[in-house]
């Protein structure tokens, strides 16, 4: 395991949208908790705007919610010059063989499995974003 500082997000705005309000708390304490600017939504359309207004470092969605899914959100996010350069990272309870890969092809920078949890959510996020060169940059790690 990764021996993370707890300033590891500080000044980091972060979107997290979820319609499960139980993961949408796992990771909004989780961040807040390694200095991040945590905001949040219920669907995409919520996530759309939050992201459009904030304009943050990176996103993380569920693709199964109301309203709008995680897909149309990352199909909207797209095409939208002014947002189209966040990265996001995909949500899912639905972990299949294949999944990882669709969700990269469709846009999303990569994905984590459902259920978030206390003890591995920092750590799996934090090997996600190294892989994105934009944010490996000022990691601290």
């Amino acid at each position: 395991m990764l021996d993370l500082p707890n300033d590891l997000l500080v000044g980091w705005d972060i979107v997290v949208i979820d319609d499960e309000e139980d993961s949408l708390l796992v990771a909004q304490v989780i961040l807040l908790e390694y200095g991040a600017n945590v905001y949040t939504a219920s669907n995409g359309q919520e996530g759309l705007e939050v992201i459009r207004e904030v304009r943050p470092k990176f996103a993380i969605s569920d693709l199964s919610m109301p309203i709008l899914d995680g897909w149309g959100l990352i199909s909207e996010l797209k095409h939208d010059p002014e947002i189209q350069d966040i990265p996001v990272i995909a949500l899912t309870a639905h972990a299949m063989v294949g999944d990882r890969e669709r969700a990269v092809q469709f846009g999303f920078h990569n994905y984590l499995t459902k259920p978030l949890t206390v003890e591995t959510f920092i750590q799996d996020l934090v090997k996600l974003l190294v892989d994105i060169p934009v944010l490996a940059n000022e990691l601290n790690i």
